[in-house]
């Protein structure tokens, strides 16, 4: 009798911690059964396993919190589970909610910044997202120690704004964010750019400003080299550059635009007004692509001082004045 209770008793303590860990088996790596979708979960600064485990039963992602704190303790103990935003294909099963968080991959949003834009509309673009806010954005942009290698003059990072597609994680840093674009910037102007500048006997700072003019007179690739042909003849025999788009962005910058340039408006007091002034404006007036510093950098060999709007976004490049006269008064009457 006794030898029967023995033996029944060692079945059972070694079929009942079987059967738990078949259970437990169950629970940690079968996904429970839910209808395929895509939900986000952030992971807050400072928050205990425990209140991870809570929450993620709340939003209907587990079901159970039990196998998740015992996974952790048996199996990620030694590990942190990291705080920010995920981005979970559900249905999932705990150990691998488990692996996602302890490895910390959180989602990343893609951010494309155009080509063009100045900084405070890259600062509105990105509030209108909700990646940051602007004024952390324009205060972030103000520093310059990061671009004083290639610009010891700027007095923000307006120009060096790189246009690209960027990934972030939700509460990314406005410092963060503006070190990776400013890197870009820095990745593509190169070294032999650098070379290519003093070539042409022009400063990386001189070579940004020329390439945000070009960058606002055409989106036509073809022609940006024509229009940096025309600014670089204009410079070198002292010509003013009479580039409209630097009167626009010095009204802006005096909350001043209404959205369309009057005749009266060339004669708008700046020192960005390239109509009353000769050379460069003091600085930027947009943050250009690579494509339009590529320009900057190498003129299409071409004797133009002119060119004039075709109205359908192209323009039409003249050697001299008459010959301009003659194109302005063509595409004029076309308008009308």
């Amino acid at each position: 009798m006794i030898l029967k209770v023995i033996k029944t008793a060692l079945i059972i303590s070694t079929i009942i911690p079987l059967l738990l860990s078949i259970w437990f088996s169950f629970e940690l790596y079968l996904a429970p059964k839910t209808s395929p979708q895509k939900i986000f979960f952030v992971v807050e600064e400072g928050a205990g396993v425990q209140g991870i485990a809570q929450k993620l039963k709340e939003e209907g992602i587990i079901k159970k919190t039990w196998p998740f704190l015992l996974g952790y303790r048996l199996y990620f103990f030694s590990k942190s589970l990291k705080a920010g935003e995920y981005e979970f294909d559900l249905p999932l099963s705990t150990k691998k909610i488990l692996n996602l968080l302890s490895e910390g991959k959180v989602y990343l949003h893609s951010l494309t910044i155009p080509e063009g834009l100045t900084r405070r509309e890259i600062a509105q673009h990105l509030a209108s997202r909700e990646i940051i806010s602007e004024s952390d954005f324009l205060e972030a942009s103000s520093r310059t120690d990061i671009i004083a290698s290639l610009d010891d003059q700027a007095e923000n990072l307006e120009g060096y704004l790189f246009p690209e597609t960027y990934n972030f994680s939700k509460g990314t840093s406005a410092e963060t964010l503006i070190n990776a674009i400013v890197s870009q910037f820095k990745d593509v102007f190169s070294e032999e750019w650098q070379r290519r500048a003093a070539e042409i006997k022009m400063t990386p700072r001189e070579v940004v400003i020329l390439a945000s003019l070009i960058e606002k007179e055409t989106s036509i690739p073809e022609e940006r080299e024509l229009v940096s042909a025309v600014f670089h003849n204009r410079l070198r025999i002292g010509m003013k550059l009479d580039c409209d788009p630097t009167i626009i962005y010095a009204m802006k910058k005096q909350g001043l635009y209404k959205g369309r340039l009057l005749k009266k408006h060339l004669k708008f007091s700046s020192p960005y007004n390239t109509y009353l002034n000769r050379g460069l404006p003091p600085g930027p007036i947009c943050n250009p692509g690579e494509p339009s510093l590529k320009a900057a950098l190498y003129p299409a060999e071409e004797k133009y001082l002119y060119f004039v709007s075709k109205n359908d976004g192209s323009h039409v490049f003249s050697r001299t004045f008459t010959e301009h006269q003659r194109q302005v008064i063509r595409y004029r009457k076309n308008r009308l």
